[in-house]
């Protein structure tokens, strides 16, 4: 787990603008849910070929808060990552991101049914929770899931976010997410980087502009 704080400078200015820290001051459990994003096996598997390493320390806390808001009537919604056969769909990202030797590798562990797109097995994903596929960073952009019509039509408009990497999915999920009139909470302890410098990266452009930012016991504090 990342062992980093927003530094104080960003906190003077974010106090200075908006004359506190945090966002929110209540949460309404009705009207919430928490997606963990990514914790699939290509991303928190040993030696998997895009792995996360991080991203094993943060299954128990996410295991922790998934079974305290599923009692708190709390919908968990595991969003993973999903391309077709070779990342024809994202060769865009494949192409010009991955250098041609790794392509290959890369892009079977995301398609549809390989093991390593799998949820990672040491998360205790329940049966009622939902699952949503994704083929971009964003679960929000265009056509990249249907995550945004499953919330509407739950009511759902504050979003607990946890899962990896923390600087790009997480980040831009949530990014937009605040952009769709979301209320948007970023999880510092259950979420995870490459780094400890990208990871306090993200914090600190989050609760600048995009949402809140709370360790896993201060949101399950908020809710009511």
């Amino acid at each position: 787990m990342h062992n980093v704080a927003i530094r104080p400078e960003i906190v003077e200015r974010v106090v200075a603008r908006r004359g506190r820290l945090h966002l929110f001051e209540a949460l309404e459990a009705k009207r919430t849910a928490l997606l963990v994003i990514d914790m699939q096996n290509a991303f928190v598997a040993p030696g998997a070929p895009i792995e996360v390493p991080a991203a094993r320390a943060i299954v128990a806390p996410i295991n922790r808060l998934a079974a305290a808001l599923r009692g708190r009537g709390v919908p968990v919604i595991w969003v993973m990552h999903e391309n077709q056969q070779g990342g024809r769909d994202w060769a865009g990202f494949f192409d010009a991101f991955v250098a041609p030797g790794k392509r290959g590798q890369a892009a079977a562990a995301l398609e549809a049914g390989s093991r390593l797109q799998g949820l990672w097995p040491e998360l205790e994903a329940a049966p009622g929770d939902l699952r949503v596929a994704k083929n971009r960073y964003s679960a929000f952009i265009g056509n990249a899931s249907p995550l945004e019509g499953i919330l509407r039509q739950r009511s759902l408009d504050t979003l607990l976010i946890a899962g990896t990497k923390t600087n790009v999915c997480c980040e831009c999920t949530a990014r937009d997410a605040m952009m769709l009139d979301f209320k948007v909470v970023l999880l510092s302890d259950c979420t995870a980087a490459l780094s400890d410098e990208e990871q306090r990266a993200t914090l600190e452009n989050v609760i600048q502009q995009f949402g809140d930012v709370r360790g896993s016991d201060e949101a399950l504090a908020l809710l009511r």
